[in-house]
């Protein structure tokens, strides 16, 4: 067993910390408090190569493994978990269905173009009533000679607003339920997509949700990705890998919480001496740092199985469903600690504690992982 990471692990790494420090943190306030997209941060963010890291480098990208995408991700989720969510949507749910089932000329199209930031892209499976239960899909994709035409709603899509191209799934036989899914890869000036309601959230403000809407959208026949109603072993398969980036954006939360934490608790005097002295502070930060140490443990097990072409998915899952929790509860502490202070928006746990919360929710929720995990260890008994 061999703890230490590579020299190009560890530089790519120390280049995402780097760009955080001097990029990200410096706005980290104003594009939370404006709810802008930082669209030119995102583009210097694809020069460096964090929108391509897990694509084939014959399709303009790095070609590197999972381990090495969540230790970026953790550092870039340190300053903005916002910011964040295009590097993953990049780097699992939008460019791994391409690489896993996309023909050759799919991924000559989309995935250079995904990995340099001329194209950004979305994962447009959720729907107003197929959120948990995503094989009920509404949305529906009828064959008409040489095209396709969908018609449909999809509801909190990360990037819809912005997005050039979307994978979209939709119902091609619904009969036959989630076995009637097919995916389809669709660019966003196609007549007929179009961009709802754009969502006022909790967190995360800087990346923008939204409805999609679909009227009478007219697709090509070699948009269908993969092969017809065999689209929800897509959707699965790419969110087991996508829970593993998800969680160490989790610990990228956490550990910036108990940073935060620990360094108010040094500056914060009360009763005569610095709080960082007192055992019940004492006490908040050592839970902190085994629950945050735990977390990535558990991620970078996975993302290992994952690289080791070895199953994943109940190791994905355990991290999503540890690291998300920890990460509003490490969050929860470092607002405690920071008494009123960590009330208000002058300091950074206030945001911190809002963008935790939806850790758990989206990419499965707690609930989910809690049901997947469970039926494996039932099955292996």
């Amino acid at each position: 067993m061999d703890f230490h990471f590579t020299e190009e692990q560890l530089m790519i790494r120390d280049t995402a910390r780097e760009f955080a420090e001097e990029q990200i943190k410096p706005i980290e306030t104003e594009i939370d408090e404006s709810g802008e997209y930082p669209k030119e941060l995102i583009m210097k963010m694809a020069e460096l190569g964090f929108l391509g890291m897990i694509i084939p480098e014959e399709y303009g990208g790095s070609g590197l493994d999972m381990v090495t995408v969540c230790l970026a991700a953790e550092e870039i989720t340190k300053a903005s978990a916002a910011v964040s969510l295009t590097m993953g949507l990049h780097n699992s749910l939008v460019g791994l269905p391409i690489i896993d089932y996309g023909t050759e000329e799919q991924k000559k199209k989309y995935l250079p173009k995904l990995a340099s930031g001329e194209m950004l892209g979305c994962f447009a499976l959720t729907e107003p009533n197929a959120g948990s239960d995503a094989g009920n899909q509404e949305t529906t994709a009828v064959e008409d000679g040489d095209h396709w035409v969908i018609n449909g709603r999809k509801q909190f899509i990360t990037n819809g607003p912005v997005s050039d191209m979307a994978v979209l799934f939709a119902a091609t036989d619904r009969s036959r339920g989630p076995r009637g899914i097919s995916v389809f890869l669709v660019d966003t000036d196609t007549p007929g997509f179009n961009v709802g309601a754009i969502e006022k959230k909790m967190g995360i403000s800087a990346s923008p949700t939204s409805e999609l809407i679909f009227e009478d959208m007219r697709v090509p026949k070699d948009a269908l990705l993969g092969k017809k109603n065999r689209g929800f072993r897509v959707a699965v398969t790419t969110i087991d890998a996508a829970r593993v980036g998800v969680a160490a954006q989790c610990v990228g939360v956490a550990q910036r919480a108990m940073e935060e934490a620990i360094a108010y608790s040094k500056e914060r005097k009360q009763f005569g001496q610095h709080i960082s002295g007192f055992q019940l502070i004492q006490a908040h930060i050592a839970d902190m740092a085994v629950m945050v140490e735990s977390a990535r443990l558990l991620v970078y097990k996975a993302a290992w199985l994952y690289d080791q072409g070895k199953p994943c998915g109940t190791a994905g899952a355990m991290a999503k469903l540890y690291a998300s929790e920890i990460s509003t509860k490490v969050a929860h502490k470092a607002v405690q600690i920071h008494g009123g202070y960590g009330y208000i928006k002058d300091y950074v746990v206030e945001r911190l504690y809002r963008d935790a919360r939806i850790m758990e929710l989206y990419e499965g929720t707690s609930e989910i992982q809690r049901i997947s995990i469970a039926l494996d260890m039932v099955k292996k008994g």
